[in-house]
């Protein structure tokens, strides 16, 4: 099994969550985001990218908008939305609190 892509599965609207509330962003950017932010270690495909800015957009949490660019071409850019802020807090403290918890099993306290 492979536990990396468990682990990303269940946090990867946090992730996204994260660097749309930094800046407004576009897809291709959210890709080179976290690639780049993670070292290579997250490198997000298109089919998984799209479906959760889609889902998260249908849920409220982020709001998409066309932008028309110098060239002609349009870009939709990605917006935080008040609910996508607390749910990003939520998902923060959460993740503080099971980070903590592995940490203090993994990491025997020093006597």
């Amino acid at each position: 099994m492979n536990y990396g892509r468990e682990l990303l599965k269940g946090n990867t609207d946090s992730l996204l969550l994260y660097l749309i509330n930094s800046q407004p962003t576009y897809g291709y950017q959210i890709i080179k985001e976290l690639e780049n932010k993670s070292n290579g270690y997250f490198q997000f495909k298109e089919g998984t990218l799209y479906p959760a800015l889609h889902r998260m957009e249908r849920d409220g949490l982020i709001r998409g908008e066309w932008r028309k660019l110098p060239n002609g071409q349009e870009r939709r850019y990605y917006y935080m939305t008040a609910e996508g802020k607390q749910a990003l807090a939520e998902k923060l403290t959460t993740w503080g609190k099971f980070s903590m918890a592995v940490n203090l099993i993994v990491k025997p306290a020093e006597v």
